[in-house]
């Protein structure tokens, strides 16, 4: 019998995995470009990047298989009382099965336990899944960006309040 998908903070043994599975998806969609998590230099090091105060990172793990991850950031220059919801991605064979929307929910309920009001998100047409679950969600389209993420080939920008 499968054993279900565990949720958990992310640990140091995570970065090769999450990296890897990260830059397979941007890969796949045909997004992997500069201005991207895609060649952001943290995305080699999450571990330590989510020990920063006022962030979170979950981990999606199935039969011990990293197969998705999520986090909450409080990007620089974002408004007050807003974080970013950041590095969302989810192996191609986990995607269909409510796994992402789990992690989703988990991380609003992170962010809320954080103390933010808003949750703040930047996506790309070519996932266009993905941006369906989070206005499923409650995140509503924005017409700019907000904070300093340095990913600035995205186009799609979007917020939920808590």
């Amino acid at each position: 019998m499968p054993v279900p998908v565990q949720f958990r903070p992310i640990e140091a043994r995570d970065n090769k995995a999450l990296a890897a599975l990260i830059r397979q998806v941007f890969r796949e969609f045909k997004i992997d470009r500069p201005g991207t998590v895609y060649t952001d230099p943290t995305t080699d090091n999450l571990y330590d990047l989510f020990q920063t105060p006022g962030s979170a990172y979950l981990v999606a793990e199935e039969n011990g298989e990293i197969i998705g991850g999520c986090g909450v950031f409080p990007t620089e220059g974002l408004p007050t009382g807003y974080a970013e919801l950041v590095k969302f991605y989810l192996a191609a064979e986990a995607r269909g099965k409510g796994i992402g929307y789990e992690l989703l929910l988990q991380n609003i309920g992170l962010a809320k336990e954080l103390g933010y009001t808003h949750l703040y998100l930047e996506s790309f047409p070519e996932l266009a899944k993905a941006v369906s679950m989070y206005e499923k969600a409650g995140f509503n389209p924005i017409d700019h960006a907000l904070g300093n993420s340095g990913h600035f080939a995205c186009n799609i920008w979007m917020v939920k309040q808590l």
